[in-house]
């Protein structure tokens, strides 16, 4: 009896955003936010929007972003509720911990797993490209065997492994050190949007938003479906929560206003880029790009390839820095070897995790062929979103004196309408990547039932009582 009530026991709520850390406290709510941004502004933008308009959406893509950034923002409110009153530097793992149980907690760190870490190695693939195609533009050309992984006629991504391993070394020097590289960077690639949004005013063409729903309203949920992995990374936020100096006020402020932030960005984007260049012929890896030479602005391709490096770059970063702090977070509740526990005493960092995963996303990213994961980090993500949002329902009654810096408005309504939304677009997923997404997941089961359940902290309590 003791097993099973150890399965879905809560974990007391964790004190760590409100009492000291052996991580070190030093980010901002500036810091936060642009964190947030450096995750959600990637290859989204300057390749997903194209894709969505010419296949799902038409111009109406400017819907479907609306529609994934609405999903997003119940399921931040719900981020924010529970990072600034459970704490802690594991994210939804931590918050389904403190709210669902053990067990369901182990099933959504495991999602993470796949979220951040295939994340980070495709995207890692696609700055490889934009990389290789600005040195073709200088002249320079690496030989192919190091620009492809063996399932493509290569021996290895160099460029890819290279810039994990880059990214790694930078987060472990420091937390204050990566939020200052991640600024600098977030400011390049704004400074790039800014300047397509500026010319895309002066060329905007409203006879290319004719017709406006070529696919009707189901396309536009279809294309939310798709741009939905440009939105991923907001979460990563709450993953810097013992390591923000205030961070039952900030921590919110951080997820939410780069939510915002990038919702409007990409909203601004979507209309432009569809009101330059008829939607059927953005159907490329290049879409910017393409556009902007169509309009007569043969310099875009350097630019638009300087904006998409800086972008994927701190997705990058954020990602290796959002897992590492996850798993933190699991190592330090028995579900994962307390090898990884390990904070470097000068740097304050957890070193040992950063560069293990580093190792296994370069790995990933330089020998296998993962160029069509982006639905299974979709799946992943909407389940974890779904997870916190039904988790500030469920601490609204269980733990209803609990303090809350910041309040979900409208709860529980508002977080069921989150746990709706994402599922519903869940639902617009290939069959394919739910038989995927159930194969990793029991996956994750095995490993817990195997070894986690026998070292986690709170079960060894439970079988103890």
């Amino acid at each position: 009896m003791s097993f099973f009530k150890s399965l879905f026991s809560t974990k007391p709520v964790n004190s760590s955003v409100r009492s000291a850390t052996d991580l070190n406290r030093c980010l901002t709510g500036f810091d936060l936010t642009m964190l947030g941004v450096g995750a959600i502004i990637g290859a989204g933008i300057f390749v997903l929007t194209g894709i969505a308009a010419a296949t799902q959406a038409g111009p109406a893509v400017v819907f479907s972003y609306l529609l994934a950034g609405v999903a997003c923002g119940f399921s931040a409110l719900a981020y924010a509720e529970l990072a600034s009153s459970v704490g802690g530097c594991g994210s939804a793992y931590g918050y389904a911990y403190a709210s669902l149980g053990e067990l369901i907690a182990w099933v959504i760190g495991w999602d993470l797993l796949l979220e951040y870490g295939m994340d980070g190695a495709t995207v890692s693939i696609g700055w490889a490209g934009y990389v290789q195609e600005a040195l073709r533009a200088v002249g320079v050309s690496l030989p192919s065997v190091f620009l492809n992984d063996p399932f493509h006629g290569g021996i290895v991504n160099l460029p890819a492994v290279l810039i994990i391993f880059a990214l790694a070394w930078v987060l472990s020097i420091g937390a204050r050190e990566s939020a200052r590289f991640n600024k600098i960077i977030v400011f390049i690639k704004l400074t790039v949007i800014a300047l397509f949004i500026a010319i895309g005013l002066f060329h905007f063409d409203p006879a290319k938003w004719s017709p406006f729903l070529p696919f009707g309203l189901q396309g536009i949920v279809n294309g939310a479906g798709l741009i939905f992995f440009a939105y991923i990374g907001f979460d990563a936020v709450s993953t810097a929560a013992d390591e923000a100096i205030n961070p039952q006020r900030d921590l919110p402020r951080g997820i939410i206003a780069s939510l915002i932030i990038c919702t409007v960005i990409y909203v601004i984007f979507a209309a432009l880029l569809t009101g330059m260049m008829y939607y059927p012929e953005l159907n490329s890896s290049s879409p910017v790009a393409n556009a902007l030479i169509h309009i007569g602005y043969r310099f875009s391709a350097e630019v638009i390839a300087l904006g998409a490096i800086a972008g994927l770059t701190t997705v990058i970063l954020v990602m290796l820095f959002g897992a590492s702090r996850i798993f933190l977070a699991m190592a330090r509740d028995g579900l994962l070897p307390s090898y990884f526990e390990k904070v470097h005493e000068k740097s304050q960092t957890p070193r040992r995790l950063i560069w293990v995963l580093a190792t296994i996303m370069a790995v990933t990213a330089g020998f296998l062929p993962i160029n069509q994961v982006a639905n299974l980090v979709n799946m992943g993500t909407l389940a974890a979103f779904a997870v916190v949002c039904s988790g500030v329902i469920v601490l609204r009654y269980t733990k209803p004196d609990m303090p809350r810096s910041f309040r979900t408005p409208g709860a529980p309504f508002v977080p069921l309408i989150g746990v709706l939304l994402c599922v519903y677009l869940m639902t617009s997923l290939p069959l394919i990547t739910w038989y995927s997404f159930g194969v990793w997941t029991i996956i994750g089961v095995v490993i817990y039932f195997g070894y986690s359940r026998f070292n986690s902290l709170l079960s060894k309590t439970a079988f103890a009582v």
